[in-house]
């Protein structure tokens, strides 16, 4: 059974941390790009960063460039992790934040997704 589980979400203040994982499980994902999106309260999903397999090659969204960070764990037992650093976060930060699995770093940067994460939410507070 392939399963995303997100966590660390939770409620700071406006210019603090937070660190979200990402637990894959029940296909290699290791082979797989993987991403985070986001959405707010009456918006769209949209995207907000994306790994290569190898973890080589990064993309973001401008919106959080400098800010954001995305990185790939050690697999432990067939399970993958991928984090997301927020750093310097801003209310408009706010929304639920989604794992995301898909073929190619492009690909998952252009919503070809293959898995979709239950998603953690992330309220930043003014």
């Amino acid at each position: 059974q392939v399963q995303l589980v997100e966590s660390g979400g939770g409620l700071v203040q406006a210019g603090g941390s937070l660190r979200l994982s990402c637990a894959a499980s029940g296909r290699t994902f290791r082979n797989y790009a993987m991403g985070w999106f986001r959405q707010a309260p009456g918006k769209e999903r949209e995207f907000v960063a994306a790994i290569s397999s190898s973890g080589g090659s990064t993309y973001y969204a401008d919106s959080v460039q400098g800010r954001f960070t995305i990185s790939r764990g050690n697999a432990k037992n067939t399970v993958y992790t991928v984090y997301l650093q927020m750093n310097s976060l801003k209310p408009e930060d706010t929304a639920v934040y989604y794992c995301a699995a898909g073929s190619t770093i492009v690909g998952v940067r252009q919503r070809a997704i293959d898995y979709w994460g239950k998603g953690t939410l992330v309220t930043v507070s003014s």
